[in-house]
């Protein structure tokens, strides 16, 4: 039996999972896939008990190792970018919690994930596997410097923010495939995609963000 509580942490979580849609909604997210996995995926087993009450909150929680976990308005609207075409084989840098992971991999038909912090990563599979989710390989590494050996990938999906996009991930983006990166200082960020068409690399500008620095190299705690 899984350690987890997958159905919720009180009588109130499903009316709270559905004002959280609600506010997505509001705010300009329409995937309706996206919304129905930001309602369902249990939010409260990829954080501390101890934050648990602010589990379905529009906002960034810590997970220790001076980390966080996404505002769920960002995992969606990311999400979101993502989905707008099918995308096969999606690599995930940054798994921290597990948390967005959860999501994609429900979007996409495989996902790899990379985590530079060893601490993390047991957790993050203990409460995928609760979820029972079997489409995802997760590895300890540095994300920097991508997934060589399981490129190319339609989609690639950064967690954290480089102060310039990183060219191994641009050369592990298939034809077709599209990056969705936080790149900037702490000070300023945005998000960017980046499709790979025929002709070239076609970037665009999102919304300002704020994302923890994505760091080069690994660390054990």
């Amino acid at each position: 039996m899984s350690q987890f509580d997958l159905q919720g942490i009180g009588m109130t979580s499903q009316r709270t999972r559905d004002r959280l849609v609600a506010r997505l909604r509001e705010r300009g997210i329409e995937d309706e896939v996206v919304l129905r996995l930001v309602g369902s995926v249990p939010r409260h087993i990829f954080i501390d008990e101890a934050l648990g009450h602010r589990a379905y909150e529009d906002s960034s929680l810590p997970i220790g190792h001076r980390q966080t976990i996404s505002q769920p308005f960002i995992v969606a609207l990311m999400s979101q970018l993502l989905n707008e075409l099918p995308r096969q084989r999606v690599l995930e840098v940054g798994t921290g919690s597990g948390y967005q992971t959860a999501i994609l991999a429900q979007i996409s038909e495989r996902l790899f994930s990379i985590e530079r912090i060893e601490a993390l990563v047991p957790r993050a599979k203990e409460r995928l596997s609760a979820m029972a989710l079997r489409n995802i390989t997760l590895r300890y590494g540095d994300g920097y410097a991508g997934w060589p050996e399981k490129a190319p990938f339609d989609g690639i999906l950064v967690t954290a923010a480089p102060p310039e996009v990183p060219g191994a991930l641009l050369e592990q983006l298939a034809v077709g495939g599209r990056l969705i990166v936080p790149v900037g200082t702490d000070q300023s960020q945005s998000l960017k995609v980046i499709d790979r068409t025929e002709e070239g690399l076609v970037e665009t500008i999102h919304e300002r963000v704020h994302f923890v620095p994505l760091v080069t190299g690994v660390a054990k705690q």
